[in-house]
């Protein structure tokens, strides 16, 4: 009897943990949408994260794969932009109630800066889950591989068999 209060405490105790496992794949899987299709983040920090853009009428985005910003600061670079820069906001709010680096739209056009509009914008969990994708498949990941390249278009396509292995 002994055994199976054990047995059944142990299996409390990892079914959440699997749960949590499993919802973390799920929101790497969303975010990496987010980061191909409705943030369309592939446009101007390539379809790597390594700044190499996919569309050049873009501006250029950062080298993901290289920087230094931490889950936080991440965050707030998605929410909030980088005014002047070309980085959109993609909280559709950043600049209405000083939010963003405690600046309001009339701060930034004070200051002669823009904040390009995003391709769509973003609500808090979707932001979360990019964050989520780039810190699991980009951020600090290296330089691209080929299987880094398989795993993001699912498929060996032609641009994937140059990259080294």
């Amino acid at each position: 009897m002994h055994r199976l209060i054990v047995a059944a405490a142990l299996l409390v105790v990892a079914v959440p943990s699997v749960r949590a496992q499993l919802a973390d794949r799920e929101d790497i899987r969303a975010g990496a949408e987010l980061f191909r299709q409705k943030g369309d983040c592939q446009a101007c920090h390539g379809w790597a994260g390594d700044g190499q853009k996919m569309n050049n009428e873009m501006p250029d985005g950062a080298n993901l794969r290289e920087t230094k910003l931490d889950r936080n600061d991440l965050i707030t670079t998605i929410k909030c932009g980088r005014p002047g820069s070309g980085m959109p906001a993609f909280d559709k709010f950043a600049y209405s109630d000083g939010r963003c680096y405690g600046l309001k739209q009339a701060d930034l056009k004070a200051r002669g800066l823009t904040v390009s509009d995003p391709a769509s914008p973003l609500i808090q969990r979707e932001i979360d889950n990019l964050a989520d994708f780039l810190f699991a498949k980009v951020i600090g990941k290296g330089p691209v591989t080929r299987a880094s390249c398989i795993e993001y278009w699912s498929a060996d396509i032609d641009l994937c068999k140059s990259l080294p292995n």
